[in-house]
């Protein structure tokens, strides 16, 4: 059966992920110390005691992890003594300094060769869990779509935005194949919405889950040879 649809998730697939966010908290730390002085050195412990308050009162935070961010940041604010709007707008602002530096990231150096091979056959989409944003990275003129779980209120493994990416690709399942690092978001959502699931693999890990992947690759130049063989 031909592939006419590939989608692929973004993080630690096509780029290293901690690396940057370990970069993003730490400007995000010194942006705080500059700007929001009375919040001083703040406890992991209490961010994510409101982090879990959040997502008890609003369980869709999980899937909303930049305005959860932002609310939590605020909430910080707001204890440490700033009034309402002030918090409000330091939040908005140090989001925004996290943003930037979660985009500071190294491009897997397969990965646009790849994308610009597979973009002249196929229809390329994204499904991600995460906030990047393929714009702010340059790698747009490949996706034909971008779903963000963020944006449709629901995150892999749920089946839903496999349906949508198939919606937005014009593909029946049958002629799609998602392409990720993790067993359960990436290859066991995309196996329950009746697409094919390549697991990214590079380290080698052994497959623990139960249902194995329908393919496995170590680099991302291996896609063309695994799609032509199911072509």
């Amino acid at each position: 059966m031909s592939i006419k649809l590939i989608t692929f998730d973004l993080d630690d697939t096509l780029w290293e992920t901690a690396p940057a966010i370990v970069g993003a908290e730490a400007m995000l730390r010194d942006w705080l110390a500059a700007h929001a002085p009375k919040l001083g050195p703040v406890a992991v412990e209490h961010l994510w005691e409101i982090r879990s308050r959040l997502i008890e009162a609003d369980p869709g935070f999980k899937h909303r992890i930049s305005a959860l961010r932002r609310r939590v940041l605020f909430h910080a604010l707001e204890d440490a003594g700033y009034d309402h709007a002030q918090a409000q707008d330091l939040a908005d602002q140090a989001f925004e300094v996290f943003l930037h530096g979660r985009h500071q990231l190294e491009i897997f150096p397969e990965a646009v060769p790849t994308l610009e091979l597979l973009a002249k056959t196929y229809t390329l989409g994204v499904i991600t869990n995460g906030n990047a944003d393929v714009r702010r990275l340059g790698l747009a003129d490949y996706f034909a779509f971008a779903l963000c779980a963020e944006d449709i209120g629901i995150g892999k493994p749920d089946p839903a935005p496999f349906v949508e990416a198939l919606r937005r690709g014009n593909a029946d399942a049958r002629h799609a194949v998602h392409v990720g690092d993790h067993p359960g978001d990436d290859i066991a959502g995309a196996q329950q919405a009746g697409m094919r699931a390549i697991w990214y693999n590079p380290s080698g890990k052994p497959w623990e889950a139960e249902k194995a992947p329908d393919a496995e690759i170590s680099s991302l130049t291996q896609l063309p040879e695994v799609l032509a063989r199911w072509s």
